[in-house]
């Protein structure tokens, strides 16, 4: 048996009303809302936030990552790495890219299905577009993970019993490296050829695991063009109670992450056994994968639900949200430019970088940075802290000032002054909690300087690793 053994799923704190985007752009918007990654978050970030989850509590380690993107921080350089570290995984552990499309995360998930031993395949996508398109309105950020397995490595949640694939030409949605909004051709071009990829791949794919359409609890239809995946699930023969929300008026559509994040939405939905799930993804073709829950799925418990993500987030503004992208340039920092992360450095530190590891002296106490006269290491990454005293400095280089800085004292031991986000300077407080997030710093000649922040703990505690 083969199938999910794990999922996580992350949703960005801000959130941007639709409505607000026609009184500033003339055009556009809609109603309800959208996620909207901070000035400090990307896909990696989102990435690793979303895999973090997936691994809380999972059976097995992953023994392969995959990372699926539309929008890589870099090219010519692994992606995926940045994640390995962040999480932790073994050298052993390879670690590679499926990115520059929206199915490319369909792929990856479809190697995790071919794979033997556990593999954790991690989609995050920031979308968007220009300012008062459709794009813009219909977008969201987000990221979700999938730890793919058999029965060999733990209980399996959600059996896999068929899949199919279809693939064809056509030129319907396209970007040109370096540009910020996709085009599209004529809509009702794309509706027409993915309205029949759909059918044909979803007729292969439940053929092949011998299920009948009208058998189907939940169907999911993922992908960019919102009128085909009405269009294929309305002529599916699946019940229309069965089919799935695809959080267009909440979230948005999150691009490559869109099938996982659903997919994860669908399992925490309902934990019965013996529900037939099928995801189905319209991206360049179609995919199908039939999936069936069994009895572990009940027992599965997830440490931060999509649902309550959705309805934790807190507005951003409008013109915010445009200074974030890149969108409407603003008046700079009137400070020098930080200079550039040193590669060797960061070599050296890889560990408490990307890791946030500090280490435990014999006399028990947590340093952090770690110090290289202790032997043990103190991993930190998921342990919950309280501000001790905090200050808002408004004169400290940021693309969003002003910075709030913390002085955090971590449950167990280790103190550590660090940047707080996803915060308004006015919910700051004295005796407040926080837990870690890897976060951007800061970007300087085209490197990314990656670290650690700490947000406000909303919803459950985070469990402290184990040693070592």
């Amino acid at each position: 048996m083969r199938g999910i053994l794990s999922w996580g799923g992350y949703l960005p704190h801000r959130r941007l009303d639709r409505q607000a985007i026609k009184a500033v752009a003339g055009t556009g918007g809609g109603r309800g809302t959208r996620t909207v990654a901070s000035y400090d978050e990307d896909a990696i970030t989102l990435g690793v936030a979303a895999a973090r989850s997936a691994l809380h509590g999972a059976p097995a380690e992953p023994r392969t990552l995959w990372f699926a993107t539309t929008e890589p921080p870099y090219l010519d350089r692994t992606n995926a790495t940045t994640l390995h570290a962040a999480l932790r995984l073994g050298r052993d552990v390879p670690a590679y890219d499926a990115v520059g499309s929206v199915r490319s995360a369909l792929g990856a998930l479809r190697a995790a299905c071919d794979a033997t031993g556990p593999v954790l395949m991690v989609a995050a996508d920031l979308r968007g577009g220009l300012p008062g398109g459709p794009d813009e309105a219909a977008g969201g950020d987000g990221a979700a993970a999938l730890l793919v397995g058999s029965d060999s490595d733990g209980p399996v949640v959600a059996e896999l019993l068929g899949r199919a694939s279809v693939t064809e030409e056509f030129l319907d949605r396209w970007r040109v490296p370096g540009e910020v909004a996709s085009r599209l051709w004529e809509e009702r071009f794309g509706e027409t050829h993915y309205t029949a990829l759909g059918a044909e791949a979803l007729k292969l794919a439940l053929g092949e695991a011998g299920i009948d359409a009208a058998d189907v609890d939940t169907l999911i239809v993922a992908g960019l063009h919102g009128r085909a995946a009405k269009a294929v699930a309305g002529r599916s023969g699946v019940p229309a109670e069965h089919v799935a929300d695809r959080l267009d008026g909440t979230v948005g559509n999150v691009g490559a992450a869109q099938p996982a994040l659903l997919l994860a939405a669908a399992l925490e939905a309902d934990p019965a056994e013996g529900r037939v799930v099928v995801l189905l993804s319209l991206s360049d073709g179609a995919d199908a994968f039939v999936l069936r829950t069994t009895a572990a799925l009940a027992e599965h418990r997830v440490e931060r639900p999509v649902k309550t993500q959705i309805a934790s987030g807190a507005p951003v503004a409008y013109g915010t949200y445009l200074a974030w992208r890149g969108l409407l340039p603003v008046e700079p920092p009137r400070r020098p430019e930080p200079a550039r992360p040193s590669s060797s450095a960061a070599n050296r530190n890889r560990d408490w970088k990307f890791g946030f590891v500090g280490s435990r002296g014999k006399e028990g106490m947590v340093r952090m940075p770690p110090s290289p006269l202790d032997e043990k290491a103190a991993p930190m990454a998921a342990t919950a802290g309280t501000i001790v005293t905090f200050t808002v400095d408004r004169l400290a280089y940021s693309p969003s000032p002003p910075v709030v800085f913390a002085v955090v004292d971590f449950d167990g031991g280790g103190r550590l002054p660090i940047e707080l986000t996803d915060v308004d300077e006015d919910e700051v407080e004295i005796g407040g909690r926080v837990e870690p997030t890897f976060r951007r710093l800061f970007t300087s000649d085209g490197i990314h300087n990656y670290f650690w922040k700490a947000r406000p703990l909303r919803g459950s505690a985070p469990v402290p690793e184990k040693e070592g």
